[in-house]
């Protein structure tokens, strides 16, 4: 047994078990009432997670507001995560990630600020203020909040990812969950993201059975279907690559930073240009010495196309970046990815199935 694993089972397992058990007292005591959920006169759909990083949670709140706001007047509301700024903000043309992080940021120029994006550490004191600034507002969809229980929620969604079940993990620090994995029982739907393009109807049951939901709760399965590429820098760019067309003599740089980088990086990987991958961590803030090192990086590629790809969720903090160099600007690309339901075991068409939640639980 090597030191990292001395360690592991030694430090991290313990505090893990402890950290569980504070976790399980604390979710008793909002079944026990001891702790209080407050309920708003709105509908609010939460969207969230049991594991940390890399669920594809981001495009499902993406995916559930782009509906939704066809209907009614939507707000996302998050906490912000990583921003430089406290307290309830409401986003505008002028913000800017370090203002209210680079998920709201993204979502809010997603839809070009036709949808309320809100952030604050308090969801309560955050519903309160939509409420009173956008009195006619419809719909809240409260973004990675499932542990926030201070909010009653009309329905929970947890999206959960494939390639790495939660009945396989353990709590943090020694694995991923936020909360032991009997939690996933308070979600109304249950969301397996990114899920291969192959699966067969054997793959749906053996996952089915392996999450073992309640009567009351509905399982989808979803994957996320890779766009065409489109510039960070819009304003620099004049031809945009499509990936088919390059060869083994032009050169990708990729950069991921986000929480699991493999199926964006096998992506890339997948067409015949030669790849150099760069991995960031999950919400990383590139430093100038960041930046530079990217530059250094491209300048070594070879190759008669020579392209930067990045995900969505960095492009928008590169794009924002003051230290990015105009050099790189025209040849800097994201691929944007939507999200796809799958026709599995017969599982019926998921917005009817939240909108039926949301009318039944609003008449009560």
């Amino acid at each position: 047994m090597n030191n990292r694993s001395i360690f592991a089972k030694t430090v991290l397992l313990p505090c893990s078990k402890l950290y569980g058990a504070v976790t399980y007292l604390r979710n008793k005591m909002f079944d026990w009432k001891i702790l209080k959920e407050q309920e708003f006169p709105v509908a609010v759909v939460t969207v969230g997670n049991i594991a940390v990083g890399g669920t594809g949670k981001t495009p499902h709140v993406e995916y559930i507001v782009d509906f939704f706001r066809k209907k009614h007047k939507v707000a996302v509301l998050s906490r912000g995560y990583r921003r430089e700024t406290k307290g309830f903000i409401m986003a505008d043309r002028n913000s800017m990630p370090r203002d209210i992080g680079d998920e709201s940021y993204q979502i809010y120029h997603k839809f070009n600020g036709q949808v309320i994006v809100a952030v604050c550490e308090e969801r309560v004191k955050g519903i309160e203020e939509i409420i009173r600034l956008v009195p006619n507002i419809e719909l809240i969809v409260l973004d990675d909040a499932f542990q926030h229980r201070y909010v009653k929620p009309t329905v929970s969604i947890v999206v959960t990812e494939y390639s790495r079940p939660i009945f396989k993990d353990r709590m943090l620090p020694y694995g991923r969950l936020r909360e032991p994995r009997r939690g996933i029982n308070r979600a109304d739907i249950l969301i397996v993201g990114k899920c291969p393009s192959d699966m067969k109807p054997y793959n749906y049951r053996e996952v089915a059975n392996d999450y073992d939901l309640q009567p009351y709760q509905q399982l989808f399965f979803s994957h996320f279907q890779y766009q065409p590429l489109q510039p960070v820098f819009p304003d620099a760019s004049t031809t945009i690559p499509y990936l088919d067309w390059l060869d083994h003599s032009d050169s990708i740089l990729s950069i991921a930073g986000i929480g699991n980088p493999r199926p964006f990086v096998r992506y890339i990987k997948s067409f015949n240009a030669k790849v150099k991958v760069d991995v960031f961590p999950d919400h990383h803030q590139y430093t100038k010495k960041d930046i530079d090192y990217i530059l250094q990086r491209y300048r070594q590629l070879k190759g008669k196309q020579r392209i930067i790809i990045t995900t969505e969720k960095d492009a928008v903090r590169l794009a924002a970046n003051p230290y990015f160099p105009h050099e790189l600007k025209a040849f800097t690309f994201f691929v944007p990815i939507k999200v796809e339901f799958d026709k599995a075991l017969g599982a019926p068409d998921f917005f009817n199935t939240v909108e039926k939640l949301i009318k039944e639980r609003r008449k009560d």
